[in-house]
């Protein structure tokens, strides 16, 4: 069962809700509880961001535009970053998401996310986009340190290029989050070895018109599908933090 928050309806506007007022439970069955903890280890944390390291390049800025030669014509401007988050429950390494609120405008509504949005012009570079979506969202400062770096770009139906920026929150009983209910409806983690688990991983063929278009990850058996570019995003992330 994963970790879950999800009463924000009742007072928008009260104090930080954190991991122990709200907490179910998350936990991975015993033989396989400890087996994905060295993904979170300083030595595998190394060397992710040395992995990660040489994307920095597709997202120089170049007078205000991100990614320029990752795009063309009206589209170089149309960027966005999720913070895709790694974080730990119980000791056992999970990641955070968020479902998406059922009153928002658009197709994504009600969907399972990455706390994320558009670069503002503000914004410093890619992952200060991030960072900022995050506070707004899930009123969570995470610092610049629990960085370990950025993934090649993603490109959604619109032509929008999302910068999955990846981050480890640490020890969720440790944080405590004021979440934006405008935006979002709900919190809740799935464990490394849920997802790492075939019997919950899947994918999903679509058709552009009467041929076959294209494939794409679907991750199940949890509280919520994970699908679209969150899947493509978590699925990335977890052939880089998973040594084969």
């Amino acid at each position: 069962m994963p970790w879950i928050l999800n009463h924000f309806h009742s007072k928008p506007q009260s104090s930080s809700i954190t991991f122990h007022q709200t907490r179910a439970v998350h936990q991975a069955a015993p033989h396989t509880a400890g087996a994905w903890r060295d993904c979170l280890s300083p030595e595998n944390e190394s060397r992710c961001r040395q992995s990660l390291s040489p994307n920095l390049k597709l997202y120089e800025v170049d007078n205000g535009r991100m990614g320029v030669s990752q795009s063309q014509g009206k589209n170089q401007a149309k960027w966005a970053s999720v913070l895709v988050c790694l974080c730990s429950v119980e000791d056992e390494p999970a990641f955070l998401f968020t479902l998406r609120s059922s009153a928002l405008k658009g197709r994504h509504k009600g969907d399972v996310s990455f706390a994320g949005g558009k670069r503002d012009p503000s914004d410093r570079d890619a992952v200060a986009t991030a960072l900022r979506e995050a506070r707004e969202e899930l009123g969570l400062n995470v610092a610049t340190e629990r960085v370990w770096g950025i993934l090649k770009p993603l490109r959604d139906m619109s032509g929008m290029m999302i910068a999955p920026v990846l981050a480890n929150l640490g020890p969720l009983e440790e944080l405590s989050f004021k979440p934006n209910p405008g935006e979002v409806e709900e919190i809740f983690t799935l464990s490394l070895s849920h997802l790492c688990n075939p019997q919950n991983r899947g994918y999903t063929h679509f058709r552009t018109g009467d041929k076959y278009g294209y494939t794409l990850p679907v991750f199940r058996n949890g509280k919520h599908r994970v699908w679209g570019l969150t899947a493509v995003a978590l699925d990335h992330t977890l052939k880089l933090i998973v040594p084969s």
